[in-house]
C-alpha cells in the first residue's frame, strides 16, 4: 500500500476544510449542498488536500449549525489518493473550521 495512505488510515489526524476564496461556515455549508468537500490534512509535508465526493448516507449533519457557526460535521465520502480508492472520514468543528480525520483504503 503506498505509504502516505497507510500514514493516514493509522489513527486520527488533524484536518482542515479547505475552503476558497474564503474560510467560512457558509463556505462549507455550500460545498456539501454540492457534494463535494476539500480536506485537508494538516501533518503532512506542506499538507495534503483531497477532493471528498460527499456519501449522503454515511455523513451527518444534524449536529451543524452552519448559521451560528456552532456543532459539528461529520463528513464521508470516496476519493482515489495516489491511485488507491479510500473512504475519507472526517469531523470539522464549525466554529474553527478544523478537526480530526483518517483514511480507510477501500478493497477492491
Amino acid at each position: 500500500m503506498n505509504e502516505l495512505v497507510q500514514r493516514l488510515s493509522q489513527g486520527e489526524h488533524p484536518v482542515e476544510a479547505s475552503l476558497r476564496p474564503e474560510k467560512t461556515a457558509a463556505a462549507l455549508k455550500e460545498s456539501i449542498e454540492r457534494g463535494y468537500v476539500h480536506i485537508k490534512f494538516m501533518n503532512t509535508r506542506g499538507g495534503t488536500d483531497l477532493g471528498v465526493r460527499l456519501d449522503p448516507e454515511a455523513s451527518n449533519f444534524s449536529k451543524a449549525d452552519f448559521e451560528n457557526k456552532k456543532g459539528q460535521a461529520h463528513i464521508v465520502g470516496n476519493l482515489s489518493l495516489n491511485y488507491v480508492k479510500v473512504r475519507c472520514i472526517a469531523d470539522i468543528d464549525l466554529a474553527t473550521l478544523e478537526g480530526k480525520g483518517h483514511l480507510e483504503p477501500i478493497e477492491g
